[in-house]
């Protein structure tokens, strides 16, 4: 299909159905491999092998590695933070916020959708190493940062006495937390066998979290 520019012209030929899904196809074979494999370990004869697709076919729908990645992080970030906002408001009509409450809004979307698709595990995957490596820094200024400043302002508001760092380095510690438990491969039920299913796990995460920050509010 060709789109008509209002000035009589022809823009650029709109993608096909077809095209479109292979594009999807793509993309989420490179968020298994990334999340695999990591940035520096996958290759794009991996993510092509994983996609059933020709290197040629990766090449045109994702770019180069680089962009492939970023299109790969940048793909469901706006999901995951629609959710988190939505959890937000839903927190502010349900009464006065607590740092408990601001924290569950943040993390309990992640879960969510972890629980509904395995995809979600890998793509926390993925968010965690935009979060751990400086080459991201763009990225995750792009993705993530918007709907942290929300975060952090609420975080800042409960904390009165905290400095600006003390409540982002608070808030950075909280979520290497929780992309730890999106990511854990059964660790904590390794190192305690038998006892229970794991179910209170993001509770307590939360509840240590909330916690933590309670403690670096500067007094």
């Amino acid at each position: 299909m060709v789109i008509e520019h209002p000035s009589g012209g022809q823009r650029k030929r709109a993608p096909s159905q077809r095209s479109l899904a292979t594009r999807e196809r793509i993309l989420d074979a490179a968020e298994r491999v990334f999340a695999a494999r990591g940035f520096d370990g996958a290759t794009i004869r991996d993510i092509a092998a994983e996609a059933g697709e020709p290197v040629g076919s990766v090449h045109h729908h994702g770019g180069g590695k680089d962009h492939l990645f970023a299109q790969a992080v940048a793909r469901r970030s706006e999901e995951l933070s629609q959710a988190r906002l939505a959890a937000l408001s839903a927190a502010r009509a349900a009464g006065a916020l607590t740092l408990e409450a601001v924290l569950a809004a943040f993390m309990r979307p992640f879960f969510a959708l972890a629980d509904a698709d395995r995809r979600w595990r890998d793509y926390a995957r993925l968010v965690a190493l935009v979060s751990a490596d400086t080459r991201w820094l763009d990225l995750a200024a792009e993705c993530f940062n918007p709907t942290a400043e929300v975060f952090l302002g609420e975080i800042a508001r409960l904390s009165p006495h905290a400095t600006r760092r003390e409540v982002a380095a608070g808030f950075v510690f909280a979520v290497s937390a929780m992309l730890a438990l999106l990511t854990s491969t059964g660790r904590i039920s390794a190192l305690a066998p038998g006892e229970d299913d794991g179910t209170g796990e993001v509770d307590q995460l939360i509840a240590f979290c909330a916690a933590g920050l309670a403690a670096g509010r500067g007094g």
